[in-house]
């Protein structure tokens, strides 16, 4: 680099490297934030970081969530980003323009609470070379109006290989973000949509196979002109719907042959009925996409707790004949089919990977029996409100080498003698027994395994004290070194003691939930804020929601220089709410700090879109 000769950096002050090698060589393995910590350092270093950040091919401000202010301070050293990501949490319009460019190929705008839909006009003028486009908007006015301005800033995009447009806040999930005029790039390879409506859906879809059709018909009358023709090659496609329907299934069959994912969720208000529901011939259809790998079909109950009543094991059974290339299955509210149907899935999909199962009533323990050496072994493995599901289920699994996700939340049936088939998975890295019928008993096997965990989840499980999280991590060597995040919200056995031991023996935690723990006191939050021995505290989101023991003393902990690397706080449902004006002065000497007063959970990613204008937050 020119700008980089080779004397020494800051040679009177005990730095002599060469200025090349602490732009080229260290800056670049350095994050953002340690960045900007260093340019605090002297004049030298602040010069050296700016030249680092204006050759930054990437800018990622997701795991916090900046203000307008410090974004400003951040844009005018990037001139060269190609891929930018950020929180949008804090931001209206403009900063966020201000960081728009021609240079710009892939732009990540998320949890957009504050931002307008005149944002898509901006990013159509500043960005014409983008790549990949995804946002995530709160609700603001008429869908129409988001509809008009989203057609005609995707006439803009020529180059535009992947989309996805989320909204969320509506009361009925009233937005359709498909329609005739909605013009997609003949480039696109991915389209995410959340939310439209079945028939909007189904013109979209007939939509592309017409210009599919239009292309091979050029081809078969020997046209010279189709030589420059290039037609949609749709590959990914993911869909939040009103409800799923055989004929949204059918269209998507017909018209995108060289689909390699599909991800369906639909919404629905009331019990669906037909023909607009989905029915076995839908799912036998989906044959005829001969290059699927993965495939998620699932009806939510956000809206009605309802499930897909007309599948059953046939249906099932007919899917995994036709489409045993998948080496993803993600099966949601499929109410009346049995063991018999899912066992087929996992025998017939030789290159199953990941499989995820939720709100199943009649899957149990039998769907697993005799499967290992069987299916292919899985990597990732989610069995969600379940509630035949049994520790027995998990038997078939303990001689697994390749199993580093396992999930089990709302199997309440799951107890101990899990966790001694769960102990000997070395390769797991993620483990969430929400809701499980454990106790101390079973967290102390637990703690025998070499097991190197990195997110933990127990919430829900009442059974467990203080015991039982004091011996799994006084004993759980491994864990201690690589547990980054643990959730143990809605535990009424669970007092600073355990507290104690999590913040004595879990050297790496960023992430930390005790929401709903009702003897946890100030005590906890004084010894989280006071550092390790060695001064450092890594924890950067904490959940205290709903803890009532904690008193207004509390909010003084979070005063620099204590919780020196927190980047969110949570503490909807105490007292804290009422001290508004003390977290005010906090927030303006830490400007990277978010402190939610909603109940959300970590990182407001289920709640952001009632954030609008900073409501709730500081």
């Amino acid at each position: 680099m020119n700008t980089c000769n080779q004397k020494p950096c800051i040679e009177e002050e005990g730095f002599p490297l060469p200025d090349a090698i602490v732009v080229n060589d260290i800056f670049p393995k350095l994050e953002l934030n340690s960045l900007c910590s260093l340019s605090c350092v002297s004049r030298n270093l602040l010069s050296l970081v700016a030249q680092a950040l204006s050759t930054l091919p990437s800018l990622n401000l997701s795991e916090f969530s900046p203000s307008g202010q410090l974004l400003g301070y951040i844009v005018p050293k990037l001139r060269g980003v190609r891929s930018v990501t950020i929180d949008c949490l804090r931001l209206d319009d403009r900063p966020v323009v201000n960081i728009l460019g021609p240079h710009i190929l892939e732009l990540n705008l998320l949890k957009c609470a504050s931002l307008s839909y005149d944002i898509l006009a901006s990013i159509r003028i500043k960005c014409p070379n983008l790549r990949i486009l995804n946002l995530e908007l709160a609700w603001e006015s008429s869908p129409e109006i988001l509809k008009q301005k989203l057609v005609k800033a995707l006439q803009g995009f020529l180059c535009l290989e992947c989309l996805s447009i989320k909204v969320r806040g509506t009361q009925h999930d009233a937005y359709n973000l498909a329609c005739n005029d909605l013009f997609l790039p003949k480039p696109i390879k991915i389209l995410k949509l959340q939310i439209v409506d079945d028939h909007g859906a189904h013109q979209l879809i007939e939509k592309l196979r017409d210009e599919r059709e239009y292309q091979w018909n050029l081809i078969s009358r020997n046209i010279s002109s189709y030589l420059g023709y290039n037609g949609f090659t749709l590959q990914r496609l993911s869909l939040v719907l009103n409800v799923i329907c055989d004929r949204v299934i059918t269209s998507i069959t017909s018209s995108l042959p060289l689909l390699v994912e599909l991800d369906l969720e639909d919404r629905p208000w009331a019990e669906p009925k037909l023909p607009r529901d989905l029915t076995n011939s839908g799912l036998e259809s989906l044959g005829s996409c001969r290059f699927l790998t993965s495939l998620s079909i699932v009806r939510s109950r956000v809206s009605y707790s309802g499930s897909f009543k007309r599948i059953n094991d046939l249906g099932i059974f007919l899917l995994s004949a036709s489409c045993e290339g998948l080496e993803f299955v993600r099966l949601g509210g499929f109410s009346i089919v049995t063991d018999a149907g899912f066992s087929s899935l996992l025998r017939s999909c030789s290159n199953l990977k990941k499989f995820e199962i939720r709100n199943a009533p009649l899957l149990s323990d039998l769907a697993f029996h005799n499967i290992i050496g069987v299916v292919c072994p899985l990597v990732e493995l989610k069995l969600l409100s379940c509630n035949l599901i049994t520790s027995e289920a998990l038997t078939e699994f303990a001689s697994s080498n390749t199993l580093e996700l396992l999930d089990t939340n709302g199997c309440r049936s799951i107890a101990d003698p899990c966790l001694d088939y769960i102990s000997c998975l070395n390769s797991l890295k993620s483990l969430n027994l929400g809701g499980a019928d454990i106790t101390d008993s079973g967290l102390y096997v637990l703690s025998k395994g070499n097991l190197p965990i990195v997110n933990l989840c127990l919430r829900g499980c009442t059974r467990v004290t203080d015991r039982g999280i004091i011996s799994l991590f006084n004993d759980g060597e491994r864990m201690k070194n690589t547990l980054t995040s643990l959730d143990i919200g809605h535990m009424p056995g669970v007092s600073d003691k355990a507290i104690d031991a999590i913040f004595s023996n879990c050297k790496a935690i960023t992430e930390l939930c005790v929401r709903c723990c009702f003897y946890v006191t100030d005590v906890s939050f004084k010894m989280l804020a006071s550092g390790r021995s060695n001064g450092r505290s890594l924890l950067q989101k904490l959940d205290l929601s709903r803890c009532k023991r904690i008193s207004n003393g509390v909010v003084e902990l979070f005063e620099r220089p204590l919780y020196r690397g927190l980047r969110w706080l949570g503490v909807g449902g105490t007292c804290l709410v009422n001290k508004r004006d003390d977290f005010a002065a906090i927030y303006s000497l830490r400007p990277w700090l978010t402190i939610c007063y909603e109940g959300c959970e970590v990182g407001c990613h289920d709640g952001w879109q009632f954030h609008k204008s900073g409501v709730g937050l500081y």
